[in-house]
């Protein structure tokens, strides 16, 4: 008897604290609301951006949108917004979170923007001897506010679940060690760097790879309570694919991403429901890494071709990946930010000296490749006022969580991030609140190469380890 007493009250105890926890969860129900909003230039010309010759487009091969996805618990509001661009600086981006603010009930603090870094966009980012077209910059503060305030209008009452998945196949460092004589001299006229960026592929000059690759796609999943996907968040650390035509805007493999994900979760096609689907692929650690596999040379494809392929696989995965999600009525919501301010590179008075006469000689053949245009990135960090205070964010939702930083950051700084953190599964969001260059650590800048060429790389070189520091006390913060 005093057995079946005993058995009762365990059976009534658990069952109350399934009940408490029922009603715990309810207690902070979970909102989510997403929206796209069109970006592409409203006039034409305009130049783009990410290459060193001049590029203009006079149309669009696909519609350049801002993404944003918008998640309340009733105690936390934040947001995540990306916007198909090469990168975009700071004062951009704290001018729509600005705006955001004031119409959409999230605190600028509480919003973390990115860009996908597309190689087929638009200049918004001033250069020393060049400006960004105002009109589109505003067209593109405009589009971020209305995606963020159409998101937060689309609130409704959601589940959200998380996973993971591998698509190992379409990441390779760019960066490679050499065999005697494949080291070339670099804009400075120098021989000095160890490693090679994008080297010539399939040749017997090539030694082996200078550092790792993060296969994980790593992805929030939203949907309604009956069951009918909302949003989609993932995160790829692939740089951009490439392979567009001249003369037009795209958004490349990000876009492509949206319209496949959409395809596959709606086969019967488009519905008349609202609020629409909105797909999200945001870029990870991949300031070393492409899709280019240096090893085993790959054919020539068509325009578009590797993009939608590269899409393709990605979808794929995310989609064999969601029958295993979870979803949960109600999840933490956490979001911490922190300004750093760090150092600029500094060229030396022989550097400088250089630089003028690179830029005062009439005939470029004369010169080393390149040479003109890191000249004149020289003479701006000599320009420059000595520092850069950047925007460091650490985000929690669910057990998954989210860094970001505003630079093109080596895949092993993800990594460790990744392996650090105290909410799993983890990933970290580049070209995010702002864009300072590339952020290589310590190591790679001793090995050389592109991306910590002055000019490329603009942060002090020990950028990468304090950034790390600051971002974990975050991440320890929002996971309490």
């Amino acid at each position: 008897m005093r057995r079946q007493v005993v058995m009762t009250l365990m059976i009534l105890g658990v069952a109350a604290c399934g009940n408490l926890a029922t009603a715990a969860d309810m207690q902070h129900p979970l909102k989510a609301g997403a929206a796209t909003a069109d970006i592409t230039p409203e006039t034409w010309p305009v130049e783009l951006i990410g290459s060193f010759s001049k590029r203009l487009a006079g149309h669009a091969w696909d519609q350049l949108n801002a993404r944003a996805l918008v998640l309340d618990n009733g105690e936390t509001r934040l947001a995540f917004v990306t916007v198909d661009s090469c990168l975009v600086p700071r004062t951009l981006f704290d001018e729509a979170k600005r705006r955001a603010a004031e119409v959409c009930g999230i605190s600028a603090d509480h919003i973390l923007t990115a860009a996908t870094h597309t190689h087929s966009a638009p200049r918004v980012k001033n250069g020393r001897n060049l400006e960004a077209p105002p009109e589109y910059v505003e067209q593109m503060t405009r589009g971020i506010v209305s995606a963020l305030q159409q998101a937060t209008f689309n609130l409704t009452p959601s589940e959200l679940g998380w996973g993971t998945c591998q698509v190992p196949e379409e990441v390779h460092n760019r960066r490679w060690f050499m065999k005697d004589g494949g080291i070339v001299p670099n804009p400075f006229g120098e021989t000095t760097d160890i490693v090679r960026m994008n080297p010539p592929r399939g040749r017997g000059l090539l030694d082996r790879p200078a550092g790792p690759t993060d296969p994980e796609v790593v992805f929030l999943s939203v949907r309604s309570h009956e069951g009918r996907p909302l949003a989609l968040l993932a995160n790829y650390s692939l740089h951009y694919v490439g392979g567009v035509p001249a003369g037009g805007v795209s958004s490349d493999y990000f876009g492509e991403f949206a319209t496949q994900l959409h395809a596959k979760l709606f086969p019967d096609g488009p519905r008349d429901t609202l609020p629409p689907f909105v797909g999200i692929l945001s870029n990870g650690t991949s300031g070393d890494v492409n899709n280019i596999n240096f090893t085993n040379p790959q054919p020539g494809a068509k325009p578009f071709v590797r993009i939608r392929e590269v899409a393709a696989r990605v979808v794929d995965r995310i989609v064999e990946a969601l029958p295993d999600v979870k979803y949960r009525k109600s999840v933490p919501l956490a979001m911490a930010q922190q300004e750093l301010t760090l150092k600029v590179r500094k060229p030396t008075p022989d550097q400088v000296a250089r630089a003028k006469q690179f830029l005062a000689e009439p005939d470029e053949k004369n010169l080393p490749i390149r040479a003109k245009a890191y000249a004149d990135r020289t003479l701006g960090l000599h320009e420059h006022p000595g520092t850069e205070a950047i925007i460091l964010q650490a985000v929690r939702v669910g057990d998954v969580g989210v860094t970001s930083i505003p630079c093109e950051v080596f895949t092993e700084i993800g990594l460790r991030l990744k392996e650090q953190s105290p909410l799993k599964p983890s990933f970290t969001m580049e070209l995010a609140n702002g864009h300072y260059g590339y952020l290589p650590t310590p190591r790679q800048h001793e090995l050389g190469g592109y991306e910590t060429w002055m000019g490329t790389n603009n942060l002090e070189i020990e950028a990468s380890d304090k950034i790390e520091a600051v971002l974990l006390e975050l991440m320890r913060q929002v996971a309490k």
